[in-house]
């Protein structure tokens, strides 16, 4: 192995002017690079800038930092990976190929792909039938019209019968999908932040795999799990998916003996929507500020257990939903009884059906969603209450022994009941003046 500087090498190429985003700078072609280095060396690009598209088909090693910047115009990959053991570190990739063409894109194994800064207008990193591969710490962000239609845009990363890959600390905006996996087995896909796209996480039947400690804000959706075995969905902090009349924070579909636990979704128009899914584990969840809680549609025989419902509009809603466990979630709109002082009420709190049942009904019932009217008739139904799901003990506080992805542990209601404190003792005050004015003024 050997390790080529490429600054000593510029002479021996021809320069060509740069079009797009770099402006007028000279740049070199980086294949003609590529073609001169032996399998395993070691590449360290000087700052400037380089031309692609590019294939590597040998083990290579290519680094670089922020100073160097790989440009390609044309419709297909700036970089294409078709070989094992290859690593891409520290550069910037323009992007300018238009969808389906992307950055860069993989086959083969053992690669490490980390430190980029990729701008596209087409998509980010694509993997195909690659294995054990790294992709960490990049950013990539959608270069292309803010007007563009969602079929103009490619995935931020995405996975297609790809195994054992490590996808953690990406940053991605603005993008279709943040990372999009399918038919994949045992990736993990640990702390990486979306921002703006349609679904930050966007699974289809995988097995075997873990999605933890994420941060997706102002998607569609943050979580789009469906066809989905033996995965964990854990830690992950999912806020103000709300723009769309289907947005929510986590959507699990088609869902089997997986665990859902310990994540945050707040302000969102649902905060997790659970649709034809069975014998998971659900727990230890925040429902924050949602304008529903959480959403159950033809799901059975899951357990929900010591999640935290705090000031949602509607806590939940379900429909022809059976079997399922719940216990011990804590809901601040339920007034409950704890006569031996356990911390678990006696009574129990069952879930209204009537707001999914009307707007499964007509769609456009949203329309009046928590209005007056909707609220009364809600409270008026009744019918096939002894079917209704029910939480047979519910918290009369909330624990403090969760792990969320947002404040201080378990801390989420007593902010919410010392916000209550101070919004009541102001109005209070303000009453208080108002009636001392009016009397004095009177006088």
């Amino acid at each position: 192995m050997s390790i080529i500087v490429v600054l000593g090498m510029f002479a021996s190429f021809t320069a060509v002017a740069a079009t797009g985003l770099t402006g007028d700078m000279e740049s070199i072609p980086l294949q003609s690079i590529i073609d001169q280095a032996e399998a395993g060396d070691v590449i360290e690009l000087e700052p400037g800038l380089y031309t692609g598209p590019v294939v590597i088909s040998k083990p290579l090693t290519l680094i670089g930092d922020t100073g160097v910047t790989i440009n390609n115009e044309q419709d297909q990959a700036a970089i294409s990976i078709q070989a094992k053991d290859v690593k891409l570190k520290g550069f910037t990739i323009e992007h300018n190929g238009r969808q389906p063409a992307a950055a860069v894109e993989i086959t083969g194994s053992n690669h490490e792909i980390t430190e980029l800064m990729i701008r596209t207008k087409g998509a980010g990193l694509l993997l195909r039938d690659a294995a054990s591969a790294v992709v960490q710490n990049n950013t990539i962000e959608w270069d292309g019209p803010s007007t563009a239609w969602s079929s103009q845009k490619g995935n931020g990363i995405d996975l297609y019968n790809s195994d054992n890959i490590r996808i953690e600390g990406n940053k991605i905006q603005g993008v279709l999908d943040g990372i999009y996996l399918e038919n994949s087995r045992n990736a993990a896909v640990h702390d990486n932040r979306f921002i703006q796209t349609r679904y930050g996480i966007h699974c289809m039947y995988i097995t075997g795999s873990s999605v933890t400690n994420n941060i997706g804000e102002g998607n569609m959706t943050g979580a789009m799990i469906m066809g989905v075995k033996n995965t964990v969905v854990s830690g992950n902090t999912f806020r103000k998916q709300s723009t769309n009349v289907h947005s929510q924070g986590i959507l699990l579909y088609d869902v089997h003996q997986s665990k859902i636990h310990s994540n945050t979704v707040e302000g969102n128009r649902v905060g997790m929507n659970i649709a034809e899914s069975s014998n998971n584990e659900i727990y230890d969840n925040g429902l924050i500020r949602n304008f529903v809680g959480i959403q159950m549609v033809l799901a059975e025989d899951n357990a929900f257990t010591q999640n935290r419902f705090i000031s949602n509009v509607i806590d939940a809603s379900t429909m022809d939903s059976q079997d399922n466990v719940m216990k011990q979630n804590y809901w601040d709109s339920f007034q409950g009884l704890d006569l031996n002082q356990d911390g678990i009420s006696e009574l129990s709190y069952a879930i209204n059906p009537f707001y999914e049942q009307l707007i499964s009904r007509n769609a456009a019932y949203q329309l009046f969603f928590q209005s007056p009217g909707m609220v009364f008739l809600s409270e008026l139904h009744s019918e096939g209450k002894s079917h209704w799901t029910t939480d047979e003990s519910p918290q009369m506080s909330i624990q403090k022994t969760s792990v969320v992805g947002s404040g201080t542990p378990g801390n989420e209601g007593e902010t919410s009941s010392r916000w209550v404190w101070i919004i009541g003792l102001l109005l209070l005050g303000l009453s208080t003046s108002t009636m001392i004015y009016m009397g004095v003024w009177r006088k």
